[in-house]
């Protein structure tokens, strides 16, 4: 059975790029009354400590509304500030999957080819000779496991390497047909980012910031190790596994792997994020999905969002170093404002 960190993963993240539209629709709220609305709300939020972390709020590229809240460190009582980094959780999925459409364009993978066509020897023969690249992107393969567990011998901490999350679910068998329905997989975007280690011939940190960040401008972008977080990056903070909400909190070091991975777990700044909606919006990134794109990532003491196309022609960014929903909920509500259906 998954651990609890996996079911909340599974249960806050959104899968995959939703579009809005490409600012076709005029805001439905002046400027003005939506920053007042989202400042009074976030100070209510902050003062019943739901939320710290950053929100920018941006029109045709221009931040509107950008603040900081909280605490970065507690302990050394160091405030997150609006260049502040802070886990995505698995927005890191969507670098993955342009990753894996800048491979097939390039015609060094086929989508709707099997697994085993374009990796051969992957470990699980039965698995491999099934599933298809497309039905990974999206999330229909069936492949399961606990990718949050500790390798055999070992703990969370020793996970330095895409490669050493394999161990924690290859032998699992498929959970469905694939294709028969789609099913949240955390393990299947580790098998994409492996793939893209084999198809490029580089490492998938280093694919991704050669391919998606730089072209972006996106300088504060990139996979930590938990040990070796470079100044201002934010720390996370849980109450997940105490017996009450009200519980004081405490860091998330113990439920994080060493290093994160092409499922999830890497870092980045509201403003590099921003450049990430620019750059798809002016075609800079090959192969980029669509701008209008909505997609968040949540786990222990982080929570992320990221919506890129709103009515009005908005951009938002929320990140948050609490327990989902602590940054989705500010996205509903501006959302809701802005009258935006789910």
């Amino acid at each position: 059975m998954p651990s609890p960190f996996g079911l909340l993963v599974v249960t806050t993240l959104v899968a995959a790029p939703t579009a809005h539209g490409e600012f076709q629709r005029p805001a439905p709220v002046s400027q003005a009354e939506l920053t007042t609305r989202l400042a009074k709300s976030l100070d209510s939020l902050v003062a019943l400590d739901q939320f710290s972390g950053v929100v920018v709020l941006a029109t045709d590229g221009r931040p509107v509304f950008e603040h900081a809240y909280g605490m970065a460190d507690r302990a050394a009582a160091r405030p997150n500030d609006v260049e502040t980094a802070f886990n995505l959780g698995s927005i890191n999925k969507v670098f993955t999957a342009i990753a894996i459409r800048q491979l097939a364009a390039a015609g060094k993978v086929v989508l709707d080819s099997t697994l085993a066509r374009a990796w051969p020897d992957y470990p699980n023969r039965e698995v491999a000779r099934r599933v298809t690249i497309r039905q990974l992107l999206e999330h229909q393969a069936g492949i399961g496991g606990n990718i949050f567990g500790a390798p055999p011998g070992g703990t969370r901490s020793d996970i330095r390497r895409l490669r050493d999350y394999l161990s924690l679910f290859v032998d699992e068998p498929l959970q469905f047909d694939p294709g028969a329905r789609s099913s949240y997989s955390n393990a299947g975007y580790i098998v994409l980012g492996l793939l893209v280690e084999r198809l490029s011939g580089e490492d998938y940190y280093d694919y991704v910031r050669r391919h998606v960040y730089e072209p972006a401008g996106m300088t504060r972008t990139a996979h930590w190790s938990v040990d070796s977080l470079p100044p201002n990056t934010a720390l996370g903070y849980t109450r997940q596994g105490e017996d009450a909400q009200s519980a004081v909190l405490r860091r998330n070091a113990d439920v994080l792997p060493g290093r994160g991975s092409s499922a999830g777990g890497g870092y980045s700044t509201a403003h590099d994020l921003l450049r990430f909606l620019a750059a798809l919006r002016e075609g800079r990134i090959a192969a980029g999905v669509p701008a209008g794109i909505g997609v968040a990532g949540g786990a222990p003491g982080l929570n992320a969002v990221v919506e890129g196309g709103l009515p009005g022609r908005y951009d938002l960014v929320v990140l948050a170093n609490l327990d989902p929903p602590a940054a989705e909920r500010i996205a509903q509500l501006v959302r809701g404002w802005l009258a935006v259906r789910d």
